[in-house]
């Protein structure tokens, strides 16, 4: 079958997961193979894979906030202040929770809590993917999601999976009318990971939209089909809660107003600046001929994300998928710091490797396996030496 199937408008909720199984299923067996290949990489160079997935970098800050509270920070020689405010509060929050539940290490805890987000994550990708494109789509979707280079950062006790979900969920919800629904999760997301204001946006511009619809067609009417203005704006109104919320008891808490997090953040050499310290990062690689390859590779890496964004518009992607893919893609190359890090802040942009699954879909799904399989075993390679080695900072 090499056609594509006819997206369906919403899955009855009984055949919902039989509907999300192939991809689900295909997700967890990529990420098995990752973590075999971390296993194995990590026992021959006597280390603990445990410990490279739950107790270094972010991960080790998320187990001190849940385990200690906020108010824990690191001077530098060089003066900087490295403080735990800058990590958003959900993911602490739940591990603490499983911790208290299950008695789980509050490392382990935060393992299960991004296992089990991963796997929301993979269905939520499916359902926003199934809904626009169809299901073997939302199957390759999945897939192209899994095997990512970085995509060993979806099995850490790190954010990203959790922020994935519940942004990829509050799109689908946006997408099918659910706007309470969408506008609680935007929130959470909100209170997970900075980059929530995309949820926001996307959001936001959703509804605008459909009132600017509503008015075309009657102003006191409600959109045929679709949900009554209350909802919209209530919607509306959940969606920055979250990291509203956070902001500013970060801003009371340092005593800065509500700007206090910036200057958290700024603590860290962490802000945005249009792209302009990652120009000069990339453009500092050519002034030696080994660099001058990783500088010519930045640049094509660049060069693909930007081409894929314009594949977006191109096909029509829904605008709201087209904002939050926006604004996740110019926070993560625009910030002023962190310039490893950014393959990791662009995981939850998704909806960028939806043209790649169109793609996939089209082709046998002997040829597609044939693909995805060989792009995996490279990705569990390429994991378990990056975590091994320099790693996601």
């Amino acid at each position: 079958m090499t056609d594509l199937e006819t997206p369906v408008a919403t899955p009855p909720r009984a055949g919902a997961l039989r509907r999300a199984a192939p991809a689900l299923l295909g997700y967890a067996a990529v990420r098995a193979l990752g973590l075999v290949a971390l296993a194995l990489w990590s026992a021959a160079n006597d280390k603990s894979a445990h410990t490279l997935l739950t107790a270094r970098w972010d991960a080790l800050w998320y187990t001190r906030v849940a385990e200690l509270g906020y108010g824990y920070e690191v001077r530098l020689p060089n003066g900087d202040v490295h403080s735990n405010l800058a990590f958003f509060p959900l993911l602490p929050w739940l591990e603490r929770l499983v911790h208290t539940v299950t008695r789980l290490s509050y490392a382990d805890a935060g393992l299960l809590v991004s296992t089990l987000a991963s796997v929301a994550a993979a269905w939520g990708i499916f359902a926003v993917a199934d809904h626009v494109y169809g299901r073997r789509a939302g199957v390759c979707a999945v897939l192209v999601w899994a095997v990512l280079p970085v995509g060993i950062v979806q099995s850490m006790a790190y954010s990203e999976s959790l922020f994935t979900a519940l942004a990829a969920w509050s799109l689908y919800a946006v997408l099918t009318g659910r706007w309470l629904t969408a506008g609680l999760l935007a929130s959470l997301a909100g209170l997970t990971r900075p980059v929530g204001i995309a949820v926001v946006a996307a959001l936001w511009v959703a509804a605008i939209t459909s009132f600017a619809g509503d008015s075309v067609r009657n102003r006191s009417a409600p959109r045929p089909g679709g949900a009554p203005a209350w909802r919209r704006a209530l919607g509306m109104l959940l969606a920055p809660l979250g990291a509203a919320g956070y902001v500013l008891w970060v801003g009371h808490r340092t005593g800065k107003g509500p700007l206090g997090y910036l200057d958290v953040q700024a603590g860290w050499r962490n802000g945005f600046d249009g792209g302009y310290a990652f120009a000069r990062f990339v453009g500092d690689k050519f002034t030696s001929f080994p660099s001058a390859l990783a500088g010519v590779g930045l640049i094509v890496g660049v060069a693909l994300i930007v081409w894929l964004y314009v594949t977006c518009v191109r096909q029509g992607q829904p605008l709201p998928l087209l904002v939050y893919a926006g604004v996740v893609t110019a926070l993560a190359l625009c910030a002023s710091s962190y310039f490893g890090s950014k393959p990791r802040l662009l995981l939850p942009a998704f909806p960028l490797l939806l043209p790649l699954a169109l793609s996939l879909a089209r082709l046998r799904t002997s040829r597609s396996a044939l693909v995805l399989g060989g792009v995996a075993v490279a990705s569990a390679a390429y994991g378990a030496f990056w975590l091994n080695g320099s790693g996601p900072p």
